[in-house]
């Protein structure tokens, strides 16, 4: 089999065919990474789920624990994704007037061979998605706005941070 080209796509052999890539021989180092997302809404809505008044609950509570088993789940979810043992995955939701809405924050954190961007990521989707679910009743106009990684530190590439807009 040949090998990888600097640059190319980890996800894809020689030929092209899509195979979860061997981490064997990598050395386990902690791994985290944090993303960010925000689901927007009318200011009505956002005081209705700050007041308690979402028919389905307490919106962010039940939010954040989504995230956190979604970042747990993450490898059924995505096809190529390994298996990780999670040491830490916090789903931080706070309310913004100025959107109106919510931002979300998820950190992902792990000692290991593989890093854990993917998992912070669906966490923060998963979070805005429930988010979504809980409030739709009130406001199907909802957008939930870009899901980026924001940070990760540790593995061959060390270190890395979004630049500021």
């Amino acid at each position: 089999m040949a090998e990888r080209e600097a640059g190319s796509l980890t996800h894809l052999g020689a030929d092209g065919a899509a195979n979860m890539v061997d981490v064997a021989s990598k050395d386990d180092t902690v791994r985290e990474a944090v993303a960010e997302g925000h689901v927007s809404m009318t200011a009505e809505t956002l005081d209705a789920i700050l007041s308690g008044n979402a028919k389905k609950g307490d919106v962010v509570s039940v939010a954040r624990i989504a995230g956190i088993m979604a970042a747990k789940k993450t490898h059924e979810l995505i096809p190529l994704c390994h298996p990780l043992m999670l040491s830490k995955v916090s789903v931080e939701i706070e309310p913004d007037p100025a959107l109106p809405g919510f931002r979300v924050e998820a950190l992902a954190r792990l000692t290991g061979k593989t890093g854990v961007e993917m998992e912070a990521l669906t966490a923060v989707s998963v979070a805005c998605l429930t988010i979504y679910d809980m409030a739709k009743a009130i406001d199907k106009g909802m957008e939930i706005g870009p899901v980026r990684l924001v940070s990760k530190t540790g593995g061959k590439s060390g270190e890395w941070t979004r630049s500021a807009p």
